[in-house]
């Protein structure tokens, strides 16, 4: 389990972290496919807190994406870097994210996040800050809507429906499985609308949540009660 310090320079207040998430929105590429659904490998990440203890750990683990074995994991542990303020998540966990997907021993291909991409009130969550900083193609998987509006899609595996603010469309709900509540997907970095749902439906033979992200938080949460035991 690798160790993280916060890094020099890291914003403290809500106005300098805006003021680096202003700066790095306009560094997202949104014009590329991004790799074909099923095909390398793609990566989970996922954090877990212990805020009594001031403990935050991050999990990677890297999949093949034709079969969803296990090619690699990793964890990284560190301080909670910034408060929880609503919309600046990343800022706690982004550290210890880049620290565990540098401690893989292969390329991790694409990223999956436990969050936002572009569904985010400033249209830069996390998986869009983490693609940016990588250059990784990244997206976000998240377990509910935020603050956008959805009509429920069809009740069948596939179905989907645009996430909305307004009239924007900033991620869709995808029904991972027949008749279960649906995931909502958006775009990080390097990866394209239709692409990122066709990845999130590869990552869920079986569940609702993809393959990434069970066994992304699996690690973490062993990971963090290791390291606060």
């Amino acid at each position: 389990m690798t160790t993280v310090r916060i890094p020099a320079g890291w914003p403290a207040t809500e106005e300098q972290a805006r003021a680096v998430q202003d700066e790095l929105r306009e560094r997202v590429v949104l014009d590329e496919p991004g790799p074909p659904p099923g095909t390398g490998r793609v990566t989970g990440v996922d954090v877990a807190y212990d805020d009594e203890r001031d403990v935050v750990v991050a999990a990677a683990v890297v999949l093949d994406a034709a079969t969803l074995d296990v090619v690699a994991e990793a964890t990284a542990v560190g301080r909670v870097s910034f408060p929880y303020v609503p919309g600046l998540l990343a800022f706690r966990e982004i550290p210890t994210v880049l620290a565990a997907l540098e401690a893989l021993p292969c390329p991790p291909g694409l990223v999956v996040c436990d969050g936002y991409g572009r569904a985010h009130p400033r249209r830069f969550g996390l998986a869009s800050h983490l693609g940016v900083l990588t250059g990784l193609p990244t997206i976000g998987v998240a377990k509910n809507p935020f603050t956008f509006s959805y009509e429920e899609p069809g009740a069948r595996r596939g179905s989907a429906s645009p996430l909305l603010a307004g009239t924007e469309e900033v991620g869709r709900a995808v029904r991972t499985q027949d008749g279960i509540k649906p995931v909502f997907v958006s775009v990080g970095h390097r990866v394209d609308l239709g692409n990122a749902c066709a990845h999130t439906l590869a990552l869920t033979p079986k569940y609702r949540l993809p393959e990434s992200t069970r066994r992304a938080d699996s690690l973490c949460r062993r990971a963090l009660q290791q390291a606060t035991s």
